[in-house]
C-alpha cells in the first residue's frame, strides 16, 4: 500500500496513456539521467531544486514527481507543488522500480529538440484521416503531452520544418514514416522503445485502416470509417485532432483492457 503523497508502479502504470494521467515530473540529477537517458512515458524532465520556480507551471493539474529512488528530490519538489497548491505525489521506488518491473521508457535520445517553451514541435500535411492522428495521438499520450502539430499544404512540409525547426512525420523521404508495410505509427512506437503489447495491437489496427489492408484485424473497417467519418465533419485540421484524441483513448483502453469482453442484448424471456 503506497504511503501518503507517494503512488506504486503499478497504480501509475494504469494512469500511463490515458487522458486523466497526471503531469509526470522527471527531476533527476543530470548524471543520474546521463547513466541511463530514458523517461517514463510521458514525462518531462525539471530541476528539483528549481521546483519554487516552475511549480506554478503544473497550476490547475495533479503531478506525479520522480526521482531516482523516490527519496528527496521528488519528495521535496511535490512538497513544493502541495505548497503552490497543486495536488503532487512522488513515484514510489523512483526510477530505479519502474526499469525493475520491466516496464517501458522512452529513449531520450529520439526526441526531437525542443522549441523556447519547451514542447516538440511536429508538422506534416494537412486533412489527416488516420495515421496523421493516430501518431498525434501517441505522442501527446506517450511522449510530449504538450507536442505542437502543425498541419501544411504537402508541397511545404520540408520548408515548414526547416523554417521553423519542426520535425516532419508521415510524409515520404523522413525518419518518421512508414517503412515497408509498416505505417508512421509501427515507427514511432518501436523507434521510441514503447512497444508495449497494447500499442502494438493497436498498431496493426492503424495499419490496417491507413494501408488499405482491412483483414490485418477485424476493428480496421471500423477505426477507417470513424476516421473518415471525422475528416467530414471538420474543417479544420486541429479541431479534427481532438476529436480523434478521443477516439484513439477509446481504442487504446480496449486494447489494453477490453479484447476478451463480448456484448449483446440480453434477453428478458423467461427460461432464456
Amino acid at each position: 500500500m503506497s504511503s501518503i503523497n507517494t503512488i506504486s508502479v503499478d497504480k501509475l502504470t494504469r494512469l500511463l496513456g490515458t487522458p486523466k494521467c497526471p503531469a509526470l515530473i522527471d527531476v533527476r540529477l543530470d548524471d543520474d539521467f546521463e547513466a541511463a537517458p530514458r523517461l517514463i512515458p510521458g514525462s518531462i524532465r525539471r530541476p528539483a531544486e528549481r521546483a519554487p520556480g516552475w511549480a506554478q507551471e503544473f497550476a490547475g493539474r495533479a503531478a506525479i514527481v520522480i526521482c531516482q529512488k523516490g527519496l528527496k528530490l521528488s519528495q521535496g519538489a511535490a512538497a513544493w507543488l502541495r505548497h503552490e497548491g497543486v495536488p503532487a505525489d512522488s513515484l514510489e521506488g523512483g526510477i530505479e522500480a519502474w526499469t525493475d518491473a520491466g516496464l517501458p521508457m522512452v529513449r531520450a535520445d529520439q526526441l526531437p529538440p525542443l522549441d523556447p517553451q519547451g514542447r516538440t514541435v511536429w508538422v506534416t500535411r494537412s486533412r489527416p484521416k488516420i495515421d496523421r492522428i493516430a501518431c498525434p495521438w501517441l505522442i501527446r499520450r506517450f511522449v510530449d503531452p504538450a507536442a505542437v502539430f502543425l498541419f501544411v499544404a504537402p508541397s511545404e512540409v520540408a520548408a515548414v520544418a526547416e523554417r521553423f525547426g519542426a520535425t516532419p512525420f508521415d510524409v515520404e523521404g523522413v525518419f518518421w514514416s512508414h517503412r515497408g508495410e509498416r505505417c508512421s505509427f509501427d515507427t514511432m512506437i518501436e523507434e521510441f522503445g514503447i512497444a508495449i503489447e497494447p500499442l502494438r495491437h493497436l498498431a496493426t489496427i492503424v495499419r490496417g485502416a491507413d494501408t488499405a489492408r482491412l483483414d490485418l484485424a477485424p476493428e480496421a473497417p471500423g477505426l477507417l470509417a470513424a476516421s473518415l467519418g471525422l475528416s467530414r465533419m471538420y474543417a479544420d485540421d486541429l479541431a479534427q485532432l481532438e476529436a480523434g484524441l478521443a477516439l484513439y483513448d477509446a481504442f487504446y483502453r480496449w486494447c489494453r483492457d477490453a479484447t476478451d469482453e463480448t456484448h449483446n442484448w440480453p434477453s428478458n424471456k423467461p427460461g432464456a
